[in-house]
């Protein structure tokens, strides 16, 4: 399973780079202390003290900006506050719940759960770990029956494996059902723009969103628009320098910044930037869609059906998983996904920095911030607000990022209709079979931490956006310049193209552990690329073999029989045949003309 130090490694890491001090959400104001008015010489007796401002008025005062006037929070956590109180009648004093570490779950346990409790008067709480180890307890559960935790903040890439074991709690019913008591009438489930990613194949929603972001390109903007440098750029591939539409231009470009210029400002400049060390991080650095940029899966929004990014292939009722090898009709060792991971090697090893084979994320989150990366084809908008950092070599003397992201560019075997790479969408997850009573108390808090009173402002501390109407907001309207094409994204129709895992994934935490180690041997030379996929593609196999013998309460896989490799191979499907010319010229377009498509409405 792949363990994230997701933005807060990398915010600590930057600091440090900028000699400066990690900046925390300010604590809300803490009420008046009530005072005893002055007594009088003669008998009337000492006036009572006034009353403390009430908790609701008080924290409005934090949920700044909003989507609701003040009337309609005032009304919301009304709400709140009234059904909590009818959990505590039963006896809930204090629920748990937990998330991996990064800046948006930290204002959730360090502000948002104090503000549930002074409002509702029920405790949370608020675990921050590591992500592996969210999935490892969350797994412990699964696996005993007992949930450690009330409620989880957990990837929605386990929608498969939650569907398939039965353990998870579909919200659809519990909303109909046994929760609707518990329901927050304004929860507006519509206005969520990730409940697609975490809806099963049955239709029913097991995760709710909770904070949200996609693996974009990332360039410096400031250098892109260097006369010089453009002219050096299009006399020597007779096209534009500018975002790269595809990976022949990425390619271009990385060699032009790392072989032509070499150095800017006295200091070396490089095309690109990655990591490769054997290390648990190298996985879901491919399990992130790095095969679907390439192309590998089949045409399908949210993920490529019946093929997906995975190589994993599903039966005709979209649900039995039949196979990840070419030979069983996958794609995780097809020609695709080979030139994928051969491109991965090549460009480190030609246009990073040497030291990048032996960085693991966390190392190499922080690296572009340091001045010397001019693009890098893959990059969390989690770091956003960790990237705008004022002193940093990236930033300028107003504040504003010197970089821009964009989409990421296409791989020679993409097609229009396939997904366009990844969207980490971290859920609030519930087991069915826990305590009534505390579920609905954990709901609760899951609900008021995604509620439109307190979401657009969790969004402006975490840039982690969940809800249609928050992105919308006029806040982000007037301090878009901040944030570097972010708003623009998450505005645009090209946001729907960057999904998280999807379905066919029948196991998630089993099958995600087998992909770093495969791809490190293909990064050190003890396998050619073919190989490790090759490897990978049939440990995969064998694990969903091992599932579809112990059963599942749905889907199990199901494998199909092994058949000739090169007969599986299409034009017309995943597993794609393998092309000619895997470098067609490379295709650029002006930021400035991708800002406008998006603006109208079009992807680029």
């Amino acid at each position: 399973m792949k363990t994230r130090y997701t933005a807060l490694a990398l915010a600590a890491a930057l600091a440090i780079s900028a000699c400066g001090k990690k900046e925390e959400p300010a604590a809300p104001a803490a009420p008046p202390a009530a005072t005893p008015a002055p007594a009088a010489p003669a008998a009337p007796p000492a006036a009572a003290p006034p009353a403390a401002s009430d908790p609701v008025s008080k924290w409005i005062e934090e949920f700044t900006p909003s989507t609701l006037s003040k009337e309609q929070q005032q009304a919301e956590l009304k709400w709140f506050a009234d059904a909590a109180a009818k959990l505590k009648a039963k006896g809930v004093s204090e629920v748990s719940v937990v998330s991996e570490t990064i800046t948006t779950h930290e204002y959730e346990s360090k502000t948002l759960a104090k503000a549930f409790e002074e409002i509702t008067g029920i405790k949370v709480k608020h675990d921050l770990i590591q992500e592996g180890d969210v999935v490892e307890k969350l797994q412990t559960s699964m696996q005993s029956g007992k949930s450690i935790y009330d409620g989880w903040i957990s990837d929605s890439d386990l929608i498969g494996t939650h569907y398939r074991y039965g353990k998870i709690m579909s919200l659809t019913e519990y909303m109909a059902g046994t929760g609707k008591e518990w329901t927050n009438p304004g929860l507006d489930v519509k206005d969520f723009i990730g409940t697609s990613f975490t809806t099963a194949p049955d239709g029913q929603l097991y995760q709710l969103p909770d904070q949200q972001f996609a693996n974009l390109y990332w360039f410096r903007a400031d250098l892109f628009a260097r006369k010089d440098l453009q002219d050096k750029f299009k006399a020597k591939y007779g096209y534009d320098l500018g975002v790269p539409l595809n990976w022949s231009a990425y390619e271009d470009i990385a060699e032009f910044f790392s072989v032509d210029v070499k150095t800017i400002d006295g200091k070396p400049v490089y095309g690109h930037m990655d990591y490769g060390k054997k290390d648990p991080s190298l996985g879901w650095r491919f399990t992130d869609a790095w095969l679907s940029m390439a192309g590998t899966a089949d045409k399908g929004i949210p993920n490529g059906m019946p093929v997906d990014e995975w190589g994993i292939k599903v039966a005709a009722d979209k649900c039995t998983p039949v196979g990840a090898s070419v030979s069983r009709g996958g794609a995780t060792n097809s020609p695709a996904a080979v030139y994928a991971l051969t491109k991965y090697i090549d460009w480190m090893k030609k246009y990073a920095p040497k030291e990048a084979m032996g960085m693991t994320f966390g190392e190499a989150g922080p690296v572009p911030a340091q001045g010397q990366i001019a693009q890098q084809i893959f990059w969390y908008t989690a770091f956003t607000a960790d990237m705008t950092k004022a002193g940093l070599p990236v930033v300028n003397a107003d504040g504003s990022p010197k970089w821009r992201m964009a989409p990421g560019p296409n791989g020679p075997y993409w097609k229009q209709g396939m997904q366009n790479g990844y969207q980490d969408v971290g859920s609030w997850t519930f087991f069915k079979d826990h305590d009534a009573n505390k579920t609905a108390a954990a709901w609760l808090y899951a609900q008021f931490v995604t509620s439109k009173t307190v979401s657009a402002k969790k969004s402006v501390v975490g840039l982690t956006f969940i809800r249609e109407s928050d992105v919308k907001h006029d806040y982000f309207t007037q301090n878009a310049n901040k944030y570097g094409g972010l708003i623009e994204f998450y505005r645009s129709p090209a946001r729907v193209a960057w999904t998280p895992t999807g379905t066919n994934v029948p196991d998630y935490p089993k099958l995600a552990q087998l992909w770093w180690k495969n791809v490190a041997e293909a990064v050190t030379g003890e396998k050619t690329p073919q190989k490790a996929m090759d490897n990978l593609a049939e440990e995969m196999d064998q694990v969903m073999a091992r599932l579809e013998r112990a059963g599942m309460a749905k889907c199990a896989p199901k494998l199909a029989p092994k058949g000739d490799p090169a007969k599986m191979l299409s034009d017309d499907h995943a597993p794609w045949k393998k092309l000619a010319n895997e470098k067609p010229k490379g295709e650029t377009i002006d930021y400035n003309k991708l800002l406008t498509a998006w603006k109208e409405g079009k992807v680029r």
